[in-house]
């Protein structure tokens, strides 16, 4: 067993270092060399970029993943030659599957994949129907979607403090998600993912998100940032509310972070600047898909309050 995995890993690494090589062909050992360096740098890029979207420090996913942080250095740097077993790991610990370490997220869903073959099946004037038909349901959900407001974006953007004021001013519930998953695992946030992980607590913010999406028609909803590294959680969001993306520059959400008390592992972390760069680079592809982006830097909050209510005014499905 240990030697065909053994063997099925060497094919696979030799099949990665191929896509990552170009079609020239120089010296078998220069190519060899060179395809190891550049798979093993992109693999390192790859882990990073998983891991900036997930808001995790390299001390997080190194106990996580019971990897030393000495080599995930070496992993993202691309000069560790890093054992697939670790590798599995570090899959898991990302909550992500050892394929996606190898390949960014350009493959088509199986659904997307069944509905362009059925597309490709039709004559074109049904094709035209299947559309219309489509719309008409789609601006039916549109209206509904509109009836609950989420604000997502990295901590200190101010999300909290803009959501409870257009709460009020639209007579709507105001709800943080944290503590509704604070309600659903029955303890603070902290213990939770302690004892869960970060796999774990983001299992318990889509039970949550869940929860809120059934019971609460009309809400105006105040997000973690890290939500939008959750495929189906993200999803659900942007399927259920009109969504702003409330963010400012690195340096404003750490200093407004630090201002609030909040000493956790971001705050502490020597590398906490790099790290928040990282994972709004990371975030910032999906951040954009909301359909508002309020950017909160230059302005005071009175100003950002404004132009966020406007924004919602226009687009808010009155009832």
């Amino acid at each position: 067993m240990c030697s065909i995995l053994h063997t099925a890993c060497l094919t696979l690494l030799t099949l990665m270092a191929a896509i990552f090589t170009s079609k020239s062909s120089p010296a078998p050992v220069a190519l060899a060399s060179a395809s190891k360096s550049v798979f093993l740098s992109a693999l390192g890029n790859r882990v990073r970029e998983l891991r900036a979207r997930r808001g995790m420090t390299r001390k997080m996913l190194s106990a996580e993943a019971d990897v030393s942080e000495r080599h995930l250095a070496q992993l993202e740097s691309g000069e560790g030659n890093i054992s697939v077993a670790l590798l599995r790991r570090i899959a898991k610990a990302l909550s992500v599957s050892i394929g996606e370490l190898f390949e960014r997220d350009v493959e088509l869903s199986a659904e997307e994949k069944l509905l362009s073959q059925f597309l490709e099946q039709l004559p074109a004037h049904r094709v035209q129907q299947v559309i219309a038909r489509l719309r008409e349901e789609l601006e039916s959900e549109e209206k509904a979607r509109r009836t609950r407001i989420a604000l997502i974006g990295l901590r200190g953007a101010g999300k909290s403090t803009l959501g409870a004021q257009l709460a009020s001013r639209l007579n709507l519930p105001f709800m943080e998600l944290d503590r509704e998953v604070e309600k659903e695992a029955g303890m603070p946030l902290a213990e939770i993912f302690s004892l869960y992980g970060q796999s774990g607590y983001r299992r318990i913010e889509k039970r949550a998100l869940e929860n809120v999406l059934r019971q609460m028609e009309r809400a105006v909803i105040a997000v973690g940032g890290g939500v939008v590294s959750e495929k189906e959680t993200f999803q659900l969001l942007l399927s259920n509310c009109y969504t702003v993306w409330v963010k400012a520059q690195p340096e404003q959400h750490m200093a407004r972070v630090l201002a609030q008390g909040d000493v956790r592992a971001m705050a502490n972390n020597a590398e906490a600047m790099e790290d928040l760069r990282w994972i709004l680079e990371a975030r910032t592809p999906l951040y954009g898909k909301a359909d508002m982006q309020l950017d909160t830097s230059r302005d005071t909050v009175d100003e950002s309050f404004t132009k966020l209510r406007q924004s919602v005014e226009r687009n808010f499905a009155q009832k």
